[in-house]
């Protein structure tokens, strides 16, 4: 993850923007979704600035927020500190998912959303976040679509890159900050979670429509819900969600109460 602090700002930005709030507002209606009536335990690897990290706490979820970027963790100290209602349900930790802290299935829900497209390949990450999941638990990953790659380019206006990318069926292009990121498929992660003793549940596309869209994109709020309510509705269904840039794969750890 090389780079990724400078790119800290560029996150900020993206989570405030219309494309941002729309990929977290669809996140967290399908954890909210899943989860438990109980109060769950849930790890946030890869935290980033806090986002869904503090979305959960505020519902009444007990949240470990982990990011491997010391300047990402103070930003969401600072968001924190802001809303210390939250300050009991909420632990950060500075580690990256090679370097987590817990060594035993002890979370209902573990989260890595926006990482595996940083590393070389989800084989081992996703190995050590299964480890994770407590019996009856849940892991919901939210990668970058591999199968969608070109999509973005092709919608801006950039062609000629579109044509390279398709073209030569690249697993990796320029993400959101900057950074080249890697793919996976939906079907792939849910090959590695059931290998790892997971259920996978059904997967969902993200960000099907509005992609393309830069940062400045700030809807107001009808519009911004008629978009949440098209892209929930589409992210279920192929080949409409074999299109979203994102794809959230959930599976479950057999057994408990969940």
């Amino acid at each position: 993850m090389t780079g990724f602090d400078a790119a800290g700002a560029a996150y900020a930005a993206h989570c405030a923007g219309g494309r941002g709030r729309l990929r977290h507002d669809l996140v967290e209606r399908r954890l909210l979704a899943e989860l438990p009536e109980r109060y769950a335990r849930i790890l946030d690897v890869g935290c980033g600035t806090g986002e869904m990290t503090l979305r959960l706490a505020a519902v009444g979820h007990h949240v470990t927020g982990a990011d491997p970027s010391a300047r990402m963790l103070a930003v969401t100290a600072g968001r924190l500190a802001a809303r210390p209602e939250l300050a009991v349900r909420v632990r950060l930790v500075e580690a990256g998912v090679d370097s987590l802290p817990f060594d035993r299935a002890q979370f209902d829900v573990v989260c890595c959303h926006g990482v595996l497209m940083y590393l070389g390949a989800p084989d081992e990450a996703v190995a050590r976040l299964a480890r994770l999941v407590a019996p009856g638990g849940l892991l919901s990953v939210l990668a970058k679509n591999r199968t969608s790659i070109g999509v973005r380019e092709a919608l801006t206006g950039d062609y000629e890159a579109a044509r390279r990318l398709i073209g030569s069926g690249a697993d990796t292009s320029p993400g959101n900050l900057g950074l080249d990121t890697r793919g996976d498929t939906a079907e792939a992660l849910d090959r590695l979670t059931a290998r790892h003793g997971l259920v996978p549940l059904p997967w969902q596309g993200l960000r099907i429509f509005h992609d393309h869209l830069d940062d400045t994109w700030a809807p107001d709020q009808a519009v911004h819900e008629a978009a949440l309510e098209l892209e929930w509705t589409a992210s279920w269904r192929s080949p409409y969600r074999d299109m979203g840039h994102l794809v959230h794969t959930l599976a479950r750890r057999p057994g408990g109460g969940a």
